[in-house]
């Protein structure tokens, strides 16, 4: 678990307001990791400030509670050091508030004397190859945001036709997707899923999911105890391709300077040489070396996935070989990254779907700094690195403010309780922090009859209903 600053936990300043201090106003969009770890960093840096955080769902904690696979409740345990952030008195939460559409930039600017942009990624590159849009192709995405219950996101899914699915892509999201898509509905009730998820899972037809990488198992980026994991299912046997498994005097390198990717070869290689064990296993087959070109349609329904065999080149890189397979698949899910979306009133660099940034410092068109307005996280610097590299880009971004603070102009209006008059104005069903402890101690309540550490409550009006401010 990524360590936090324990400093505003431990010894808290008492809440004050900040017209009688003077100490800064900063908002955070965003309550997720991102978000999070910045007010953390910013009230340890600088005793006087206070921090508002907003986030336009009813819960605190991004993608801990809506990207990570709900049978990885270890990396969920990161929750208990963000509650811990979000006690200190210096720090609000506002939620069920959307910035950009509830609640303006520029009306933000009257309350606050800087802004921190931490909205994530959590939409779905595109992969650009022909049959990208038939019915039956799907963003990584959207399925996690089915299995993970986001209130704002399709939650219903259809598993009773495909027996046969792709994923494309095999990072840290493409595991998850393969390994959801191949485990038993029953297998995952020990999770917080929700009934209409386990319904899904439970009548799920798949019986092999084929995972497909353009590069070599020496690029993989993948940590063994993640690759491990797809194996520890009674119901799932992996089977790695051994045509794919090949290396070159970049991979050997790589190899040589990385402990943990020898690691994840070693495994690799040891399921390549086993043989199929019969029954009446699901099966997730992982192909190297083979580069998604085309998704076959007929009369519009995905019916198949055309690759083109890939061949090292020595320095780590790839070509192709002209060589093409066409698998026989019902369904393909992509997942070849996540993107941001941009946010009203700011510049977005539609190239790399991010903040256009300097350091966390937000540029306008011209490239110039925006005044008091920065950014964090995944819509700073793209949906790479694990949450732990979070803290590090938090503080840079930290770091910057507080250094612009001397020429900050001083927002006009700094009472705490002007924030809250603005919200009641707009009849928002705003919920709080203390809000989401009842939340969370009503799902808590939910799994204890079944033996289960929780069960999700996954509607936007059943959360409100629960946490909104009383």
């Amino acid at each position: 678990m990524p360590a936090l600053s324990e400093s505003a936990a431990d010894t808290p300043a008492p809440a004050a307001d900040a017209a009688a201090t003077g100490g800064l106003r900063v908002a955070v969009v965003g309550a997720g990791p991102a978000g999070i770890y910045a007010a953390d960093i910013l009230t340890t840096r600088d005793p006087s400030a206070t921090v508002d955080i907003f986030d336009r769902l009813p819960t605190p904690y991004g993608l801990i509670r809506y990207g990570v696979a709900p049978d990885h409740p270890r990396i969920k345990q990161i929750i208990v050091a963000l509650h811990r952030v979000m006690e200190n008195p210096r720090i609000q939460f506002f939620g069920n508030v959307h910035v950009g559409a509830d609640l303006k930039v520029d009306e933000l600017r009257t309350y606050y004397d800087a802004i921190v942009f931490a909205t994530g990624a959590e939409r779905d590159r595109s992969i650009g190859i022909p049959g990208e849009d038939l019915h039956g192709s799907y963003g990584a995405a959207d399925f996690v945001a089915f299995y993970d219950s986001h209130p704002d996101r399709e939650q219903v899914w259809d598993l009773t036709h495909a027996r046969s699915v792709a994923v494309i892509g095999v990072g840290n999201v493409g595991l998850d997707v393969a390994r959801l898509l191949a485990r038993t509905g029953d297998e995952l009730l020990y999770t917080d899923i929700p009934a209409h998820v386990h319904e899904v899972l439970r009548n799920s037809a798949v019986t092999d999911v084929h995972m497909f990488a353009r590069r070599g198992p020496a690029q993989a980026k993948f940590t063994p105890v993640e690759l491990r994991e797809l194996d520890h299912s009674p119901n799932v046997q992996v089977v790695v391709a051994p045509e794919g498994m090949e290396f070159d005097a970049a991979s050997e390198a790589a190899l040589g300077q990385s402990k943990s990717l020898r690691m994840v070869v070693d495994v690799l290689s040891e399921w390549a040489m086993r043989d199929p064990e019969p029954g009446p296993h699901r099966r997730i087959h992982i192909h190297f070396l083979e580069n998604p070109i085309e998704i076959l349609g007929e009369d519009g329904h995905v019916v198949g996935l055309r690759t083109e065999h890939q061949e090292l080149t020595g320095g780590g890189n790839v070509r192709g070989t002209g060589e093409f397979t066409d698998w026989e698949v019902q369904a393909v899910y992509r997942a070849v990254g996540y993107r941001s979306e941009s946010i009203e009133d700011l510049p977005f660099d539609t190239v790399k779907l991010v903040l256009p940034n300097a350091g966390g410092r937000v540029l306008d068109l011209d490239g110039e700094p925006l005044p008091a307005t920065y950014a964090t996280g995944w819509v700073k610097r793209g949906p790479v690195g694990l949450i732990g590299h979070t803290k590090s880009d938090a503080a840079e971004t930290v770091g910057h403010l507080l250094a612009d603070a001397p020429t900050l102009t001083r927002a006009p209006q700094r009472s705490r309780d002007a924030v809250k008059a603005l919200l009641e104005s707009k009849g928002l069903p705003v919920t709080d922090f203390e809000g989401w402890d009842r939340l969370d101690a009503h799902e808590l309540g939910l799994g204890e009859p079944h033996g289960r550490g929780r069960v999700k409550v996954h509607t936007r009006e059943g959360m409100t209903g629960v946490a909104r401010i009383r």
